[in-house]
């Protein structure tokens, strides 16, 4: 591969649910036109934001199927398909790949804790499984091990499919150093809204935003301020986002976001155990930056 294909903007969409607990379809896809009418560049699917923990392997790839099918390819979409079993991931990968993705997102395994060469292996042997391009997502704090530079310049080495990192191990030196050191077509993408704009100064490509969920339009802005250079008017814009992006995670992702959609009567706010609805005090706060930013 010789060019980026994934730069911009892309949503790690929700899953909504129904009061039987049931994927809720009809708010999905009104979810999704959301997204696409306001400038989105893809759809990041059945990813942490999406409550995946908990989706059974039937509703994981039929959320995916479904999600493919409404984007009739208007914007890309991205599937998760991680795991921290390889077997399990290799076969949502594979499905996903069917139905048509764009491209696989795949984090780290988790609480397993691998060494580097488990890693390395574990992202190794999905690549195999299928020709789709694979972003790798590196999130230390949820699943307990990060993706250190070496391994993840073997595996771009190694795995032709593997092109590009959602970046949210929270440590902005090793992001700069894996964009200093990456191949040319390899993209970097931010994994928290809060870095977004600093990744993207240092060279970054954009973001898999959870914020973008209520205000796409506002995200995509700043995303194409930043890919145009234009970083005077992209701080401004980051500035007066950050108290939204803040209130994003103020407890558990995704519940603050759920509830801030459910607010603006997008989805039921219901989550799926052991997520639960937010806390009386961070409600308060969360409905007041709703109504700062009008969004309520």
């Amino acid at each position: 591969m010789v060019e980026k294909i994934f730069t911009g903007a892309y949503t790690a969409i929700i899953t909504p649910f129904d009061e039987k607990d049931r994927v809720d379809y009809d708010a999905l896809e009104k979810l999704i036109e959301l997204q696409i009418n306001n400038g989105i560049d893809g759809i990041v699917v059945c990813g942490t934001t999406g409550e995946s923990p908990t989706l059974n392997s039937f509703e994981h790839s039929d959320v995916i199927r479904f999600v493919i099918d409404k984007a009739r390819k208007r914007v890309k979409v991205i599937a998760g398909t991680g795991s921290n079993c390889t077997k399990e991931a290799i076969e949502l990968s594979v499905n996903a790949e069917r139905d048509e993705a764009d491209a696989l997102l795949l984090v780290n395994p988790y609480y397993n804790k691998p060494t580097q060469e488990g890693l390395y292996r574990h992202f190794k042997a999905i690549s195999q499984a299928v020709h789709t391009p694979i972003i790798l997502y590196n999130i230390k704090g949820r699943t307990g091990v990060n993706i250190e530079t070496p391994t993840l310049m073997r595996l771009i080495k190694d795995c032709p499919n593997i092109i590009g990192v959602k970046e949210a191990s929270g440590d902005i030196n090793q992001i700069k150093e894996v964009i200093a050191k990456k191949p040319n077509y390899f993209t970097v993408l931010s994994g928290d809204d809060s870095i977004t704009f600093d990744l993207m100064k240092s060279g970054g490509d954009g973001v898999i935003s959870v914020a973008s969920n209520i205000v796409p339009e506002k995200v995509s802005e700043l995303v194409k301020l930043c890919l145009n250079g234009n970083f005077s008017a992209a701080e401004k814009l980051n500035n007066e986002l950050n108290p939204l992006f803040k209130a994003c995670f103020i407890e558990t992702n995704p519940t603050p976001i759920k509830a801030m959609l459910a607010m603006c009567n997008l989805c039921k706010e219901v989550y799926r155990l052991p997520l639960c609805e937010l806390l009386p005090e961070n409600r308060i706060k969360v409905e007041q930056v709703l109504k700062e930013f009008k969004l309520i």
